[in-house]
């Protein structure tokens, strides 16, 4: 008698713990704007950065071998003037031998060809801007400078600190020199039996702000 009520109570004992969990909720909310203007990015040259032909002599075998700077025209063209900031994105993610860096491919299926990094500098737009970045998507922004260069994750925006905080400006149309800093990764890693093909490509996205 005792074990069937023992029993008994267990399972009101249950229930009511059920119903408590069930009360627990969160709330979700979806958020954003849809905004008229568009904005529109363009690279000169249909965007290809070519390097040409390399001989394997030229190559360290067990430092990076510096390809050169070289420098690309970057154009963003508004319908408005807006509040915007340029993010990038790795298609050969993985293949970079430095973090942060964007990658020039695979050769021989696992052995990382290179990286590069962009920079920017000498902007020109229809309001007088400068060069910032956000390491945090656009909650802080600071100064770039003409020698730094944007991590993968890193936003580029132009703008301004006349508030005394480095703002993004409202801007129709702008122009900027967008640099690229190309390495090879050291020889002694990598089989260079036939030739290889540098196989960097990424992405330039607009972020509305």
């Amino acid at each position: 008698m005792n074990k069937h009520l023992s029993l008994l109570t267990a399972a009101l004992l249950l229930t009511g713990a059920s119903s408590a969990f069930a009360a627990s909720q969160t709330d979700l909310k979806v958020t954003g704007t849809i905004t008229p203007v568009a904005c529109e990015p363009t690279l000169a040259n249909g965007g290809v950065v070519d390097y040409a032909k390399i001989s394997f002599k030229d190559l360290n075998e067990t430092t990076p071998t510096v390809l050169g700077v070289e420098t690309i025209q970057l154009t963003v063209s508004c319908t408005a003037s807006a509040q915007f900031a340029i993010s990038t994105i790795d298609n050969r993610p993985g293949t970079s031998f430095v973090p942060a860096q964007m990658g020039l491919g695979l050769i021989n299926g696992t052995e990382k060809l290179g990286t590069y990094q962009l920079g920017f500098k000498n902007p020109v737009a229809d309001v007088p801007v400068r060069i910032m970045s956000s390491y945090n998507e656009g909650d802080t922004w600071s100064e770039f400078f003409d020698d730094g260069s944007m991590a993968t994750n890193d936003w580029i925006a132009f703008g301004n600190n006349t508030s005394g905080t480095w703002t993004p400006e409202f801007v129709e149309n702008v122009t900027v020199d967008m640099w690229l800093h190309t390495q090879i990764a050291p020889t002694n890693s990598l089989t260079l039996t036939d030739e290889v093909k540098l196989d960097g490509n990424a992405t330039l996205q607009i972020k509305y702000l």
